[in-house]
């Protein structure tokens, strides 16, 4: 998308205010997370420790006691320090825990998915490696069936791998062609005509929804084998792709280059449009991530916010036919510069619920998560960081954490690895490494959040 020219600047046309009102009622509404009950003077000022003293003694009915358990959880942010470091000889751009905690999966440039027993999240066990083969640039997403037993993975291709995560099987993955709609679709050119870069298993583990640079939403069939619905709904790549509901297929997000992230009703799309969409993001929208409720999702942007939408307050799509969200952007190149935000026009049509900054999304598609109702009951968002950080904030948009990566990773890579010399760019001088965290995993159980970082030299992919 090339740079446009800026309209005049409107008067107060700046980022919204923190705290935010509308992330103060979510944090008294319950939705996300425990709300402290009324108490006295004392009461009011107990801190964790207290509260883990209240609860080793059993004072308190058993809701006192729930309520308790909740609220200490929610103070259970991890720390800087990093426990441990696991080095690659190339880029990690990606990887999650699974939903009990037992798994975790890394994506890296080198074209292998290595996972990870971490049922004991403090001392993980490597156990099996699977690779795409004829991959481009790298592997770029991965998602864990609900069940755990199988991991599908993408690169800039339309065939995703699926491989079994049991150790004990060694067979090649099996390789679903999302080009395939149950017709004569394949070209000389084979798989590639369109990449994929984002994916995401179904709740009941029988379909995967994938994002692509045709500017397109694919759904695949496991059982059948073929892609059986195509979204072609937006003007630019889909970045970023998930399910509305883990217990329904129906409901669709996805989130692309054209700064806009549309809902879809697989039960109403007779017409093929959009049941509504989100507007509000002035650049393209990186990554975007559903609560599992059918109601909340999160989006990062490269216009450096992350926002929080509810769908009772998305845009019709009669509404949405009105506007021209080209009207609103300047096309800005995340890989290249920085952003310069003393420029930044408020979307005048915005329907977000709640504006979080801070972070920095540039040189890669950075990503961003709510965080787990296990080990935090529900109570934050957060994402990773250009700036090597993992930022992690409360409902109301006030920071409630930052983890330092970048301290914690600056003696773990040589300063000048021969092994890269040859790949990346030197930008004249001595060059140094530098890391961004692209993604980040919070484990569901524990105060542990898994930081995946690239190490760049020099960047020019869109990835």
């Amino acid at each position: 998308m090339g740079r446009r020219a800026r309209r005049p600047k409107r008067e107060g046309s700046g980022y919204p205010k923190v705290p935010s009102e509308a992330g103060k009622k979510l944090m008294e509404s319950g939705n996300f997370g425990t709300t402290e009950r009324p108490r006295g003077t004392f009461g009011r000022k107990r801190k964790l420790a207290y509260r883990n003293m209240m609860r080793e003694l059993g004072l308190g009915g058993f809701g006192a006691q729930k309520n308790a358990n909740r609220l200490i959880s929610q103070h259970m942010i991890p720390s800087t320090q990093a426990d441990s470091i696991i080095n690659y000889n190339h880029r990690c751009y990606s990887g999650q825990f699974s939903d009990d905690g037992n798994f975790f999966f890394s994506c890296a440039q080198d074209f292998k998915v290595r996972m990870y027993d971490t049922s004991n999240p403090y001392k993980w066990k490597y156990y099996k490696t699977a690779h795409y083969y004829g991959g481009q640039w790298t592997i770029t997403d991965a998602t864990l069936s609900p069940d755990n037993r199988f991991l599908a993975y993408s690169s800039i291709r339309s065939a995703v791998c699926l491989s079994p995560t049991d150790p004990e099987n060694t067979m090649d993955p099996t390789i679903l062609d999302f080009a395939d709609m149950g017709q004569a679709r394949r070209t000389g050119r084979g798989w590639g005509h369109f990449g994929i870069w984002s994916l995401r298993y179904s709740g009941d583990g029988r379909e995967i929804v994938a994002g692509t640079s045709d500017e397109s939403v694919y759904v695949y069939d496991i059982e059948t084998r073929q892609s059986i619905l195509r979204i072609h709904g937006h003007r630019d790549d889909v970045n970023a792709v998930c399910y509305g509901d883990k217990t329904s297929p129906h409901i669709l997000y996805s989130g692309s280059d054209d700064t806009t992230l549309k809902v879809w009703d697989r039960r109403s799309m007779g017409d093929g449009r959009e049941a509504g969409a989100f507007v509000g993001h002035t650049e393209g929208i990186t990554y975007i991530d559903s609560k599992g409720d059918g109601r909340y999702v999160l989006s990062n942007a490269k216009d450096q916010t992350m926002k929080l939408w509810d769908l009772r307050m998305m845009m019709s799509t009669e509404r949405f036919d009105k506007i021209d969200p080209e009207q609103y952007t300047t096309g800005f190149d995340y890989r290249f510069a920085p952003y310069d935000e003393e420029e930044y026009e408020s979307h005048p049509h915005d329907c977000s619920l709640v504006t979080f900054r801070g972070h920095k999304v540039l040189k890669t598609l950075i990503r961003c998560h709510f965080s787990p109702p296990g080990s935090t009951d529900g109570r934050y968002v957060y994402s990773g960081s250009h700036d090597g950080s993992v930022y992690i904030w409360n409902m109301d948009a006030t920071l409630a954490g930052k983890i330092d990566v970048l301290e914690a990773t600056r003696n773990s890579r040589p300063e000048r690895d021969e092994r890269y010399v040859d790949r990346w760019e030197h930008s004249g001088g001595r060059s140094q490494w530098s890391t961004i965290v692209r993604d980040a995993a919070w484990h569901p159980t524990a105060p542990v959040i898994a930081g995946k970082f690239c190490i760049f030299l020099a960047q020019r992919s869109k990835i």
